[in-house]
């Protein structure tokens, strides 16, 4: 007894829940921050030095395969599209060049699940579950992409309705509106500045730093907005989860999921969730299905208020567009049975076949999520 206490050390200590609230909007506030720099460092470097990074993204394949690679590079679409939304906001990326990456970016989000399921790898029951719990994330999105991208460029539907709102809502024109998000991160962007100035840094070298240390921001905010506020709503999710999806409604398993996206501000969070559950039988893949959709809507809260800060109509727009795909899709495949199964009947063929032979998971996650995006890129830049 005197050696499992030894051994077991003190135990550490939890942060109160109003702390770790105050926490997450200080986190909140450094993630609005990044966002800033970010657009500020690339207004600064210069368009010859932007445009020849940025060549060739024009071409919206291209775009797309840009976003996807992007976001499955730092396992996270919600710092992918605040990377863009920066862009935007500071002239470097169009709203047409814009919408792909977006589109691209909400695809790759779906590799966190898949990889999460390759964890069941060793029990085949398990293993055939989670692989479709997972799997099934991504063949929504990719119909949702092959349906939406041909008919945003054919019609311009997601990024002039985007606009419609983005008017009505914030203004348009080329000037910025009066946000009070980006006046309340501007002073502490300026000090960055100012300490950058002070160390000497000016014209690109400033702009290259303020775009590295706004990425810093972004990243270390993100991740640990997540990590609290996922300890904060970890007891509670998996009983709401089950409480949702028991009474076998669609809507109420989208709204549920959209409300944790919100909440741990991490779509990824929200659908790996859920394949520990689909491995263990708790919930069945027709039950997990509308909460992964719910997600998608979810995750774009934090291109909303990434938006919100850069007081860029441009890049609400963009936010906008990212939310109005999400919706679409669900407003066009979930409600026709016919159309709502393939994607469920997909996830379920793939996963026997992976089941059977362990190589096509793996060849399935590196072809889907690295071999295509990167070729893509390669080939169309």
């Amino acid at each position: 007894m005197t050696n499992e206490t030894a051994f077991d050390g003190p135990k550490p200590r939890t942060l109160p829940t109003s702390v770790r609230g105050l926490l997450v909007l200080a986190l909140l506030y450094m993630f609005l921050t990044g966002v800033n720099l970010l657009g500020g460092g690339f207004k600064t470097l210069g368009n010859d030095l932007v445009d020849g990074l940025f060549q060739g993204v024009s071409n919206p394949v291209a775009g797309l395969f840009v976003g996807l690679l992007a976001t499955v590079l730092v396992q996270s679409s919600s710092v992918s599209t605040s990377v863009i939304v920066g862009l935007v906001a500071s002239g470097v990326v169009s709203t047409s060049d814009a919408v792909p990456m977006i589109m691209g970016a909400n695809l790759g989000t779906t590799v966190t699940n898949t990889l999460a399921s390759l964890g069941h790898v060793r029990r085949d029951a398990e293993f055939r579950r989670a692989f479709a719990a997972a799997t099934v994330h991504d063949f929504f999105n990719i119909m949702a992409v092959v349906v939406f991208l041909p008919l945003e460029l054919a019609t311009g539907y997601l990024s002039s309705s985007a606009a419609w709102i983005t008017e009505r809502v914030v203004g348009s024109g080329g000037s910025d509106f009066k946000s009070p998000l980006k006046a309340a991160v501007k002073m502490p962007a300026n000090w960055v500045k100012d300490l950058l100035a002070s160390l000497g840094a000016h014209g690109d070298l400033k702009g290259g730093l303020m775009i590295a240390v706004g990425l810093v921001f972004i990243f270390v905010a993100l991740a640990f907005i997540t990590k609290n506020m996922r300890l904060l709503v970890a007891d509670r999710v998996e009983a709401a989860i089950n409480k949702a999806l028991g009474a076998g409604s669609g809507v109420v398993a989208m709204a549920l999921g959209l409300i944790i996206t919100v909440a741990v501000q991490s779509s990824s969070i929200t659908t790996a969730v859920m394949v520990p559950l689909a491995a263990s039988g708790v919930l069945t893949l027709g039950n997990i299905y509308p909460v992964t959709l719910g997600a998608n809507v979810g995750t774009t809260v934090t291109a909303l208020l990434a938006a919100l800060a850069t007081g860029s109509p441009a890049a609400v727009t963009v936010a906008v567009v990212h939310t109005l795909f999400n919706i679409s899709g669900i407003v066009v495949f979930y409600p026709l049975p016919a159309l709502r199964r393939i994607p469920l009947r997909l996830a379920e063929s793939l996963a026997a076949l992976a089941t059977e032979r362990r190589a096509v998971a793996v060849a399935y996650t590196l072809i889907m999520f690295v071999v295509i995006p990167l070729t893509g890129v390669l080939v169309l830049r």
